[in-house]
C-alpha cells in the first residue's frame, strides 16, 4: 500500500494559482485507507475549495487511481465536468496523479505527498517494511529487510553504534540486525551470516520500472 498524506493548504493554494474551476479526483484504494483521498476527504476538499472562492465542477473516486485504463474510463464518464474545469485536483499517490495526467490534457494538480510503501499494523497505523530495491535477500534474513529496517541500510550485520539491541539512530527502535540474528537463531539456521553480502545491485531498480506478465 502506498502511504500518503495531504499537502498543506497554503502549498495547495500556490499550486492552484490561476485555476478557478476544479474537478476533484480521489482514490478508492490506498488513499482511502490512509484517509488522505477517499470519498470523505474528497467531500472535505470540496468544502475547502468552495471556502476559498473556487468552484468545483464535479468529482469522482476511482477504484484504483493508478489503473491508467480505469482512470481514463472514469474521466470519460464525467467528460463535461472535466471539460468545464480549469484543472483536475487529484487526491492520490504519485502513480495515481500520473494516471490522471496520462488520461487528460487538462492541467493536473496533485493534492497528496507519497511517503512510502507501507504495511498495515492496525487501523490508521502504517510501517515501512520494503524499499522495493529489486534485489531481495529476505530468504536469508528471516523475512526482515535490512535495507529498510536498518536506519543505515547495512547488508552485513549491525553497525558499531548498536547498544543493548537498540538502533543508535533511534534508541526506541530495535536494531534490525539484532532482530534478524534472534529470528535466525530460533530457526536454527545461519542464513545471511553464512556469507558476505555483496554491494546491492541497484541496476535491478532502474527507472522507470516496467514489468509485463507473460501470457
Amino acid at each position: 500500500m502506498i502511504i500518503s498524506n495531504q499537502k498543506k493548504k497554503d502549498e495547495l493554494l500556490a499550486a492552484l494559482d490561476g485555476a478557478e474551476r476544479l474537478f476533484l479526483v480521489g482514490c478508492g484504494a490506498c488513499a482511502t485507507a490512509c484517509k488522505s483521498g477517499g470519498e470523505e476527504e474528497v467531500f472535505q476538499m470540496q468544502e475547502w475549495i468552495e471556502s476559498v472562492d473556487r468552484e468545483v465542477t464535479g468529482s469522482v473516486v476511482i477504484d484504483e487511481a493508478c489503473h491508467i485504463m480505469r482512470a481514463g474510463r472514469d474521466l470519460r464518464h464525467h467528460r463535461q465536468a472535466v471539460e468545464d474545469a480549469d484543472a483536475l485536483l487529484v487526491l492520490a499517490c504519485g502513480a495515481g496523479i500520473q494516471s490522471i495526467s496520462a488520461s487528460s490534457d487538462k492541467r493536473v494538480v496533485g493534492g497528496l505527498d507519497s511517503l512510502f510503501l507501507g504495511n498495515i499494523k492496525r487501523f490508521g497505523q502504517f510501517e515501512e517494511k520494503c524499499s522495493l530495491c529489486g534485489d531481495c535477500i529476505l530468504n536469508e534474513t528471516a523475512g526482515i529487510c535490512p535495507v529498510t529496517n536498518c536506519a543505515k541500510g547495512l547488508l552485513n550485520g549491525p553497525c558499531g553504534g548498536m547498544e543493548e539491541s537498540k538502533c543508535e539512530v533511534d534508541r526506541e527502535i530495535d536494531c534490525a540486525w539484532h532482530l534478524i540474528y534472534e529470528r535466525l537463531k530460533k530457526q536454527k539456521r545461519p542464513g545471511v551470516f553464512a556469507r558476505t553480502v555483496a554491494p546491492k545491485n541497484w541496476d535491478k531498480r532502474r527507472k522507470p520500472g516496467r514489468f509485463n506478465i507473460k501470457k
